[in-house]
């Protein structure tokens, strides 16, 4: 017998990005604040934006992390480079569509790549993964 699914993974290639959308802390933050109310979660606490990586060319930018009720929402943003890597995981279901459509909203992305991954669908018996 299996069990349903625990969690489903949301992943955000976005490329070709505007780079004044993506070194702006406050922009990062109502981009976070709108995406999880757009999918119906609840945040826990403030989202952390920290600026890393200013040693790299090809690495510097914000990475945003927003703890929500049911999992977590991470972000990077390679400014230099207009890309942004953003990773949804929820044990609570929402709207990849909806979510994908939040974040090209805030950071106009002209190249996108998304995968969707159901994490945690083992086999009630011997916990073994289907």
């Amino acid at each position: 017998m299996t069990q349903p699914i625990w969690g489903q993974h949301l992943i955000l290639d976005l490329g070709a990005c505007p780079r004044e959308l993506l070194v702006n802390a406050d922009h990062l933050r109502k981009w976070t604040l709108e995406l999880v109310d757009g999918i119906g979660m609840k945040a826990f606490g403030a989202p952390q934006v920290e600026h890393f990586a200013t040693h790299s060319h090809d690495a510097a930018g914000y990475t945003v992390v927003q703890l929500i009720e049911t999992s977590n929402i991470c972000a990077h943003f390679a400014e230099n480079l207009g890309q942004v890597y953003i990773d949804i995981f929820s044990c609570k279901a929402f709207d990849n569509a909806l979510a994908e459509s939040i974040c090209v909203k805030y950071f106009e992305p002209k190249i996108i790549t998304r995968r969707v991954i159901e994490r945690g669908s083992f086999n009630a018996h011997n916990g073994q993964a289907d």
